[in-house]
């Protein structure tokens, strides 16, 4: 049974070349895209506590005044 021509070792070696730059590029895409959708993440966390503050009536200063208290608290506490 006749199975074509094979390839030779310069051929395999560039075919092997391009899968990995392709797949390269794949992943650089890829890396790209999980760091749009943490940023997207991110910014709904931010938007939900902004909405919260605003709920309750605080100024950001008073909000960071406030957790500030609470991270000193923590840490004295943990020691």
């Amino acid at each position: 049974m006749a199975r074509g021509q094979r390839k030779t070792l310069e051929e395999k070696i560039s075919a092997k070349q391009e899968l990995v730059t392709a797949l390269l590029t794949r992943v650089e895409s890829e890396k790209k895209e999980l760091e749009e959708l943490f940023e997207e993440k991110r910014r709904k966390e931010l938007e939900a506590v902004s909405q919260l503050i605003s709920c309750a009536g605080l100024e950001p200063d008073e909000v960071a005044e406030v957790l500030q208290q609470y991270v000193e608290q923590r840490t004295v506490n943990a020691s």
